[in-house]
């Protein structure tokens, strides 16, 4: 699925980011890389998607947040 679709206050692992080479960097400096976890703060479907991801919230806009692959992850922090 991707982040876009996410569900507020769930977990998920980053399957991939599939962006221009420049943003995908960016992202990656920010600590948001595959296999990290990210937690959706608040996903209302207007506006940015507010995230949380290595201690710090970010807000990511809906392009970004859809090119962005991710899969839940339960409680306990396997895969579901």
């Amino acid at each position: 699925m991707i982040l876009k679709e996410g569900k507020n206050l769930c977990t998920y692992r980053v399957c991939g980011i599939h962006t221009q080479m420049k943003l995908e960097r960016r992202l990656e400096a920010l600590g948001l890389t595959q296999g990290a976890l990210i937690t959706v703060l608040n996903n209302d479907k207007k506006g940015a998607l507010t995230a949380k991801f290595r201690g710090t919230r970010f807000a990511l806009g809906r392009q970004i947040a859809d090119h962005i692959d991710v899969e839940e992850v339960s409680e306990d922090g396997r895969d579901d």
